[in-house]
């Protein structure tokens, strides 16, 4: 056992994934499991480009598209943190275009008709995707229709500035705060991030999160160091997988002109893990400035959703593979409210989101449990393999810990984790 998790059942999750890998459902898969500061278990198996046998490793470098999203969510707590803005304001108050925006009511096309929405949108509404906005490749409303006819959320030609004059001419999908809508409203908090930071959103994200945590191989482009470690990424077909991206020839190793805050960056599996470390509320040395502040995270990461209900009660009904009862949203990540109805082997307040390509992150703050998991594999909703890896995760926990606070001030102060990455001894790899 270690730091209460059983070696042999850690060793179910590897087994697992295996197998996804040999049936030819998953072209790689990569996990990192850490608990109470230490890596406890990493699982590398299959492929990074299949077609040349590269296989996968600590370093690939993925895309990890809507994972973007918290962290672009972080960069704006960071800001709001400094005073510059209220949670509650309206965001017509920096972007005036959308003093009157519009809500749709019926019809299409010239025979749309709008009206007025009930209440302003407010910042926290596109924290928590209950802004109205949507996502153009929905393809479920006559708004997603005008999103892709105006190019709107992203492009070769078009910046983050172009998409929020564009979102000016477009009703919203329903009032701000009365559902939930999965939408470009992170791409927007970037937007935003700009506007309050004062650069363009990755330099920011670079100065505020990236350099703080060490996350020396993410970004919105490959660093040209890490070249040759792009992973392939997959489309899924019913033979198995098709290639959607070359790693020689991606895009993504020039910078972008739109800088998508809700999906265009890349990152290695231990990047990401030091990013949900430092959302876990793990101490940081004493010389060491923290990203967020605890009381700051503790607030991000409860739900927000008016009356502590869940997603399915806010009308969300498509894009994942995972049933939404009995999981909220705070800002920027899910987060679970009732772990019974949610019909997951899962614990209250764990909190986490996932990538497109079936890339996946959790942090479980009660028992100091963060995991990553990557992949490339489109869409995510092809396998139940984030509801899968929640199940061998947590079965492997075989002591509890009732508080996790008293455990840091008391261990960390011990200098009982000097060097926890470095200690490849208490580390199961495979």
């Amino acid at each position: 056992m270690i730091n209460g998790m059983s070696e042999d059942r850690l060793e179910r999750i590897g087994k697992h994934l295996d197998k996804y890998v040999e049936d030819g459902r998953l072209p790689c898969a990569s996990i990192l499991v850490n608990r109470l500061g230490m890596d406890l278990y990493a699982h590398h198996t299959g492929y990074a480009d299949v077609e040349r046998k590269v296989p996968v490793s600590n370093d690939t470098v993925f895309r990890i598209y809507s994972m973007t999203k918290p962290i672009t969510c972080v960069a704006l707590l960071t800001l709001y943190e400094q005073g510059l803005f209220q949670l509650d304001d309206p965001v017509s108050k920096y972007i005036p275009a959308w003093e009157n925006l519009r809500v749709y009511e019926s019809g299409e096309g010239n025979q749309m008709k709008t009206r007025e929405p009930s209440r302003p949108m407010r910042i926290k509404d596109l924290f928590m995707h209950t802004s109205g906005l949507t996502y153009g490749f929905m393809q479920s409303h006559p708004v997603d229709r005008l999103y892709r006819e105006k190019q709107i959320g992203g492009g070769a030609r078009t910046t983050l500035a172009d998409m929020v004059s564009g979102l000016a001419e477009v009703p919203l999908i329903c009032d701000p705060g009365s559902e939930w809508n999965y939408s470009v409203s992170t791409d927007v908090c970037g937007y935003l991030v700009e506007y309050f930071g004062g650069m363009r959103l990755d330099e920011y994200i670079e100065q505020a999160i990236l350099t703080p945590l060490q996350m020396e191989h993410s970004g919105f482009k490959v660093r040209p160091e890490d070249k040759d470690l792009l992973a392939a990424c997959y489309n899924h077909h019913p033979d198995g997988f098709r290639l959607q991206d070359d790693p020689k020839t991606s895009r993504y190793h020039e910078s972008p002109r739109f800088f998508s805050g809700g999906g265009g960056m890349v990152s290695t599996i231990s990047d990401y893990m030091k990013f949900a470390n430092m959302l876990s509320g793990q101490p940081v040395e004493e010389d060491e400035v923290p990203v967020l502040g605890t009381r700051t995270i503790d607030y991000a990461l409860t739900n927000h959703l008016p009356g502590n209900v869940d997603l399915a009660a806010m009308g969300q009904s498509v894009f994942s593979e995972t049933s939404f009862e009995g999981v909220g949203f705070g800002l920027g990540c899910s987060v679970v409210i009732d772990p019974p109805a949610s019909s997951v082997l899962d614990v209250f307040g764990s909190a986490g989101w996932g990538g497109a390509a079936s890339t996946y992150f959790w942090v479980d703050r009660q028992q100091g449990i963060n995991v990553v998991f990557m992949t490339q594999l489109l869409p995510s909703s092809t396998f139940p393999i984030r509801r899968e890896l929640k199940t061998l995760v947590n079965q492997a926990v075989v002591e509890m810990f009732p508080d996790i606070r008293s455990f840091w001030d008391e261990e960390f102060s011990a200098d009982y984790y000097e060097n926890p990455l470095d200690d490849d001894d208490d580390i199961i790899r495979n």
